[in-house]
């Protein structure tokens, strides 16, 4: 988890401008380095370093002696850079896992870089030799990344559109800040201005697709077939791969545990894996809820058939309403549920950040998209359009739960690990049957829990525990976070208000008090950007006006039975 930043062509003082990278500072509270492109005197890269890998060499951008017209400045991990080293005889400087960008871009251009590396990646990679500039960001947007080009060529790009936003420029900037898509690279021709013109923007991965690093795995191939067992087989092997190749790591490994099927399953396999590596630091895990929630006595049981060292954080309701500003500045969004899901792993990564030295943050984000895991999927016309709805999902995953989880640990200096997104796990469940992927005998998820039935890796009544809205999970018996947030907005925004919010706001109009109060929270820190989130998450199949698991007819929590 780092912080990256840089600019193509600036007509102000860089270092004016470079007020703007320190807005990411949370990202990487490590090292800052800011550095000037020899050549070009208005281009510029900013980082902010959170050391994980290689504490000696792993500054940026990174340059080495074999290509000294390559500048690369990137955020992520990069799982299989030994094996594509060993595969082309790559001969290293540094240990740091990103330098085999640099080596893969020299041997076969950026088409194959971004296509072969597997990991979670945003990059901005210079070459003063070819006069080009090359932005990319992994399949599943796991790491952010955005840009602003202006009509006369000036860039600006940055892990997050905060560092981006006050920029000084002859021409306005309003409005074009804009989210990079995930899975795609994009050319731009540099001119000896030093400002840039896009050439094209492509398209690399798609989630369905088995990626291209598949052949230097180190999971050879499986056994074809869709007979259950097979199946079965080739999920626990794809899943406890992706674990093992997260485990890469300097820094203390930790992971977030709401007792839910996602979280526990990461949980129970990194510390399986971690045993078997001779990992021989007590693996910690941290879970937040009011004083007896559901989900604090769920991941307690977890935790104790597992053998964590458990860490639990109680929420309190008033630092919960506190921190909703400061949630809504770091997430760039007013989605109503990327809002209220955030505001616990908000305060959880706080906890983390000043009471413990674990930094490598495991988690379940992915799992529900790709399983389909929400309860709306229940009603799914057909196993075919509940595929479709899926992919849909994880699309999307960057504007909504892969943003939520990435900003809400990174705001702590946090680095987040999601295996349900690997890219070879992801290809292989999406290619089995829709038939076999959809809720049985009303159990979501039922073809995952059933891959995992007879591991000895949870308790039973965890592995089969049923889906929890968020903000039920982490409420307490007598009254749930959800009412206890509607109770407090209903108070702040008044019903004239909410009646003209149309008018006010016409992008994307809050129907709802909550929606209205995240909304003007939104607009007081990035006004005019409400095209960053291009619509609401909502459940699909039902009528729903808020998107809240709990307002659904099939769910039934636990303070309910």
């Amino acid at each position: 988890m780092c912080g990256i930043w840089a600019l193509f062509g600036s007509d102000e003082c860089l270092s004016v401008q470079c007020l703007s990278a320190m807005k990411i500072a949370h990202r990487g509270p490590d090292a800052f380095r800011f550095e000037n492109v020899n050549g070009f005197t208005n281009c510029c890269f900013g980082f902010h370093r959170l050391a994980v890998v290689d504490q000696l060499y792993g500054m940026q951008p990174i340059r080495v002696k074999k290509f000294p017209y390559l500048w690369l400045c990137y955020n992520g991990e990069i799982y299989n850079f030994k094996q594509l080293q060993k595969q082309f005889g790559f001969d290293f400087q540094t240990l740091v896992d990103g330098e085999v960008i640099l080596h893969l871009y020299n041997r076969g251009g950026i088409e194959q870089t971004a296509s072969m590396l597997d990991g979670v990646f945003a990059f901005i990679l210079l070459d003063t030799a070819n006069r080009k500039v090359f932005l990319a960001r992994d399949t599943y947007g796991v790491r952010p990344l955005f840009k602003v080009l202006t009509d006369d060529g000036f860039l600006g790009v940055c892990s997050e559109a905060k560092g981006l936003i006050n920029l000084k420029h002859s021409t306005s900037l309003c409005s074009k800040v804009e989210p990079f898509l995930p899975g795609h690279y994009e050319v731009l021709d540099l001119k000896p201005s030093g400002k840039v013109a896009s050439v094209e923007l492509v398209k690399f991965h798609s989630c369905k697709d088995e990626p291209l690093h598949v052949a230097c795995d180190t999971v050879e191939a499986l056994p074809s077939g869709f007979d259950l067992d097979t199946v079965k087989s080739n999920i626990r092997i794809l899943f406890e791969n992706a674990v093992r190749k997260r485990l890469m790591a300097h820094r203390r490994i930790g992971c977030l545990l709401s007792g839910g099927l996602d979280s526990s399953l990461v949980a129970a396999v990194v510390l399986k894996l971690m045993k078997e590596i001779n990992i021989n630091y007590p693996l910690q895990t941290f879970a937040i809820g009011m004083e007896n929630s559901p989900d604090l006595l769920a991941a307690r049981k977890v935790a104790a058939h597992i053998g964590s060292e458990h860490h639990e954080v109680i929420l309190n309701t008033e630092e919960g309403i506190q921190a909703i500003e400061e949630v809504i500045f770091s997430l760039e969004t007013y989605d109503i549920t990327t809002i209220r899901a955030s505001i616990g792993m908000y305060l959880v990564s706080k906890y983390i950040r000043k009471k413990t030295d674990s930094v490598v943050i495991f988690s379940g984000e992915g799992s529900d998209e790709l399983t389909q895991g929400y309860i709306y999927f229940h009603k799914a016309p057909s196993p075919e359009e509940a595929a479709e709805e899926s992919e849909r999902l994880l699309k999307e995953l960057y504007l909504f739960d892969v943003l939520r989880a990435d900003r809400t640990t990174a705001a702590h200096g946090l680095e987040l690990r999601v295996p349900f997104l690997d890219h070879r796990f992801t290809s292989y469940y999406l290619s089995l049957p829709a038939e076999l992927r959809i809720p049985k005998n009303g159990i979501e998820k039922y073809l995952l829990r059933l891959s995992f039935e007879d591991s000895n890796l949870l308790p039973k009544e965890i592995l089969w525990r049923p889906k929890e809205a968020f903000s039920d999970g982490i409420a307490s018996v007598k009254k749930s976070w959800f009412s206890i947030l509607q109770d407090y907005i209903d108070q702040q925004v008044d019903d004239l208000l909410l009646e003209k919010a149309a008018e006010k706001y016409p992008f994307n109009p809050p129907k709802t008090k909550e929606s209205y109060y995240y909304r003007q929270i939104f607009e007081k820190h990035y006004s005019g950007r409400s095209s960053w989130l291009p619509h609401y998450w909502m459940p699909r199949w039902v009528k729903a006006t808020d998107p809240s698991a709990r307002t659904l007819k099939h769910y039934k929590s636990a303070t309910q039975e």
